[in-house]
């Protein structure tokens, strides 16, 4: 029986659309017998709607900036700090690069300019590029796509791929997985992907055919809840019985251990945090 011990895609209140604390899913995490639980809310516009992104006020963005402040052992639970930004450009561009901070926390100038992006990553360990709005991708070629996901593999302290095989993007996937593979990046199995639309639905056998490459390519996979409310936390029957199915091996499910995800960090060239 495949072995998932942690859990590195999870959201708190502060995604808007999701319903627990911070706490509350580290509680989860320790009664679901998770070993690490990585927080990753939206990185979005989908956080303030209709607001002008010229230059952005840092103060809206306070949970990313403050995330130093976690313990990072919490209930026995190893806790690490993500984000999943949203993939926004045929290049790969990730929301917040295009917007420029020109004021600190306290509404005083900055003392240089940088990206929305590059300043949140201060404390963050690792990026989930996920694709939210794809109207983007509206009348692209599978080649442009394929550099879409490509260009976010490159970005900073991007770790994994979130739900690409829901997330209505069609792409080169051999060629994706391989480069993910030769740079050490890995590939979510989401939970949620799968859980609610069944062997039936129409990202299954997306989601399958992801997997399968991963195993034939030598990609690593992080299976991961996706999860807006605590009681998800660490639940993944659904995508565990689909790589149970196909014979996924093992050793290339990242999330198996702390241990295993942590030398995955390492492996992709992210600094790995200490206690």
């Amino acid at each position: 029986m495949l072995q998932n011990r942690c859990d590195i895609h999870t959201h708190t209140l502060y995604s808007r659309h999701a319903y627990s604390t911070l706490r509350e899913n580290v509680l989860a995490a320790r009664d679901a017998g998770l070993e690490l639980l990585g927080v990753t809310d939206h990185f979005s516009d989908m956080l303030f709607p209709g607001t002008d992104l010229t230059h952005a006020d840092l103060r809206d963005y306070q949970h990313f900036v403050n995330m130093g402040i976690w313990p990072r052992t919490w209930e026995g639970v190893r806790l690490l700090h993500g984000m999943e930004a949203d993939i926004r450009t045929l290049e790969g561009g990730l929301f917040g690069q295009a917007v420029t901070v020109t004021h600190d926390i306290t509404g005083r100038p900055a003392r240089r300019e940088r990206s929305l992006y590059d300043r949140m990553l201060h404390n963050c360990d690792y990026v989930i590029a996920s694709v939210h709005y794809k109207n983007f991708a509206d009348g692209a070629s599978l080649a442009q796509t394929t550099e879409m996901y490509l260009g976010a593999l490159a970005q900073p302290k991007v770790l994994v791929l979130g739900h690409t095989g829901r997330a209505g993007v069609p792409f080169d996937v051999r060629a994706v997985v391989g480069e993910a593979a030769r740079t050490g990046r890995l590939i979510e199995i989401n939970e949620h992907s799968l859980e609610s639309r069944g062997p039936e639905g129409r990202t299954w056998g997306s989601c399958r055919a992801i997997a399968e490459a991963c195993a034939e390519l030598g990609c690593g996979v992080v299976v991961n809840t996706d999860a807006h409310v605590c009681t998800a936390v660490g639940r993944t029957p659904t995508a565990l019985a689909m790589l149970e199915e196909i014979h996924f091996p093992q050793e290339l499910i990242a999330t198996r251990s702390a241990a295993a995800l942590l030398a995955a960090m390492a492996k992709a060239g992210l600094d790995v945090p200490g206690e």
